[in-house]
């Protein structure tokens, strides 16, 4: 039994990382790692396909794309019901995506990060990691209040 399993794990992490490669080749300017990193980089990736912005070279911190009017982007994506949103800084734009295994997604937020800061101000992190979290519910409801000039454009 011990060693079926051992087996699956190793044919499933083969697989895994034959589609880091392969993500690796369509977006070189992307890591792909299987550390924590991968979902974000797919959903920076998408983003860009369906908005009007472009990914920062490598790893950067608070923003993860300018769009083409020049505005800083925080990209944030999931595939469960979980976004955060930082507690030290407030990125200038966010952008909050909820990909499905098809590789379509949901747009979750997009619009400046300050209406999401004054929306919780009050609220204490809700992560280890200096993160509010749980905040899918929140994001959909203040979404509905970004004026359409604000929000970064879809190509």
């Amino acid at each position: 039994m011990k060693q079926a399993v051992q087996e699956q794990i190793a044919a499933a992490l083969e697989q895994l990382f034959g589609a880091v490669t392969k993500l690796q080749a369509a977006y070189p300017g992307k890591p792909f790692t299987l550390d924590g990193r991968l979902v974000g980089d797919i959903g920076e990736v998408v983003a860009s396909l369906h908005y009007r912005l472009t990914l920062n070279e490598g790893l950067t911190k608070r923003h993860d794309a300018i769009a083409d009017d020049g505005r800083n982007v925080q990209i944030k994506t999931t595939f469960s019901k979980n976004l955060t949103f930082p507690v030290g800084h407030v990125p200038d734009y966010y952008l909050g995506i909820k990909l499905s295994r098809d590789g379509t997604f949901e747009e979750i937020y997009n619009g400046p990060g300050q209406l999401i800061k004054d929306e919780l101000k009050r609220r204490a992190p809700t992560t280890t990691n200096g993160l509010h979290g749980n905040l899918m519910s929140q994001l959909k409801r203040i979404n509905l209040t970004v004026p359409d000039e604000q929000r970064i454009p879809r190509r």
